[in-house]
């Protein structure tokens, strides 16, 4: 037992190190996603995440986007309890039989104007799930959608690269 304790304060720890994607372009990203919101809807962009029926891998990567490196607050995004607060549905996962009642509600549940926009693989037809007895397909099988980002699962610099997109988007 001491020889462990003290091979482990003498031994670095074995870590690979970690990927930096570039602050400078993060933080142009995220400026450009609160200008967009401030110029679209004169306030912050409320986002309201919806598992549909996902692996949970989607899900991840949306709460990375709360961390202290991505800080999603920061540029004016926040997600919020309930539909009726949001301007974006967030749906991550093919739509289950069992979620697709509950994902109409939210739908009907969240004023104009709104967007929905579909996360990862799974989101847009299935995914590997895709051809279950148990899966209704992608979210555009139930509601419409106006974006898409792909990835299995999508980055949260893809995820944030989404929402300037709808933000962006002349059509909504």
């Amino acid at each position: 037992m001491r020889r462990f304790i003290l091979e482990g304060l003498i031994r670095r720890p074995f870590t690979e190190p970690a990927l930096q994607p570039e602050d400078a372009a993060l933080e142009e990203l995220g400026k450009a996603v609160t200008q967009a919101a401030r110029r679209r809807l004169g306030r912050s962009l409320s986002i309201r995440q919806i598992d549909a029926g996902s692996c949970n891998g989607c899900e991840l990567e949306i709460h990375a986007l709360s961390n202290a490196y991505y800080d999603l607050e920061r540029f004016g995004l926040h997600f919020v309890a309930s539909p009726r607060h949001a301007d974006v549905l967030l749906v991550t996962g093919p739509v289950t039989r069992n979620m697709a009642e509950a994902l109409e509600r939210t739908y009907n549940a969240t004023p104009d104007p709104k967007w929905v926009v579909a996360a990862g693989d799974c989101g847009r037809d299935g995914g590997c799930f895709a051809g279950s007895y148990a899966i209704l397909g992608g979210v555009s099988a139930l509601l419409p959608v106006d974006l898409h980002i792909p990835g299995c699962p999508p980055t949260p610099a893809a995820l944030l690269r989404g929402m300037l997109a709808v933000l962006q988007d002349s059509t909504g």
